[in-house]
């Protein structure tokens, strides 16, 4: 079953890192919640957190190595992790992955 947000704000402008490897687009909530829905480019990258963040994969196929961790996690469509406020992952993306970042 497909998820689906209702009542919801989306920001024209979208956002873009690594030269367009990787895009999203914000979508707020009724409440002032935010998310982005987004897809990368097979690579691997580093990202930083202000907030803590879940990250769903939705689609695609990824290795990702969390904060503190010298292991990489793969990580499927359907699947998702956590990371920590104020830190920073590395993500190995294997095939076009979408996601959606959940801010905490």
């Amino acid at each position: 079953m497909k998820k689906v947000f209702e009542n919801v704000t989306v920001e024209v402008e979208g956002n873009s890192y690594f030269d367009g490897a990787v895009t999203s687009r914000t979508v707020i909530f009724a409440d002032g919640t935010k998310k982005t829905l987004g897809f990368m480019l097979p690579g691997e990258y580093t990202f930083s957190t202000d907030a803590a963040e879940l990250m769903e994969i939705t689609s695609g196929d990824v290795h990702v190595q969390l904060p503190g961790s010298d292991e990489w996690e793969h990580i499927e469509g359907g699947g998702s992790f956590s990371v920590p406020a104020k830190s920073s992952f590395n993500i190995k993306v294997e095939s076009i992955t979408d996601y959606c970042c959940s801010y905490l």
